[in-house]
């Protein structure tokens, strides 16, 4: 008898390579107001973001909030003035929905996870439309079993809320069968211990792990979670 039998897969930076589609869709972005997506202004995009997101799990922001003001941010230490912030922001958010880019294959491994009987399941904060056009595009939605956005939950990971939410829509669900892989420390695996379930930190920089947070398993590819199956 497997041990796992649910696997909660993150989808940004697990399942996809976020990094690649956020750096094409910026430079989109910035390329339909006549400008070149300089890597100054993607690093500090990248760290406004991340905050932003940050914020959002704890509750001190808004989807709303932090879909504006990202870019009201950016803008206002770039020195940019001659872009409407919501319009560019509604243009980035269709643009990032719109490429995926896999990591590890994932594809691949998830297909055959299917075939050898798991269930797969999405756990995400990302935006609604976007995560539901990318996982289309990519295929993905084909072989998960069921999609858990947060903007649907009514709450983010890590809260138990989110979690609470996404286990009474799986059928026959049970904490002891059931796997969360994702790359972050402060949504995925804290949202794990949050909820009580076993944790899988994909880990592949090689980060150190964060002292308080219980972490069961860590991979540095995901083709290594066949083994812990």
């Amino acid at each position: 008898m497997k041990q796992f039998e649910i696997l909660l897969w993150d989808v940004d930076q697990t399942l996809l390579d976020f990094s690649k589609s956020q750096k094409d869709a910026l430079g989109r972005s910035f390329q339909k107001y006549g400008r070149t997506l300089k890597e100054e202004i993607l690093s500090l995009y990248v760290s406004i973001n991340d905050a932003y997101w940050k914020r959002h799990e704890l509750g001190e922001v808004t989807k709303e909030q932090l879909l504006t003001g990202r870019f009201e941010t950016l803008f206002s230490e770039a020195n940019v003035t001659d872009i409407p912030v919501e319009e560019f922001a509604a243009f980035y958010q269709k643009a990032l929905g719109e490429v995926y880019y896999f990591r590890d294959d994932s594809f691949k491994l998830c297909t055959e996870l299917k075939q050898e009987g798991f269930r797969q399941y999405a756990v995400t904060n990302g935006v609604s439309a976007t995560q539901r056009n990318k996982l289309y595009l990519s295929g993905l939605d084909g072989i998960l079993d069921d999609v858990f956005i947060s903007e649907e939950m009514g709450a983010p990971k890590p809260s138990i809320l989110y979690f609470e939410r996404c286990f009474q829509k799986i059928p026959g669900f049970s904490k002891e069968r059931a796997l969360l892989i994702g790359d972050s420390l402060s949504s995925d695996i804290q949202g794990g211990n949050n909820a009580g379930i076993c944790c899988c930190w994909y880990n592949p920089e090689g980060k150190a792990p964060n002292g308080h947070l219980r972490i069961d398993y860590e991979i540095r590819n995901l083709w290594e979670l066949k083994e812990l199956l």
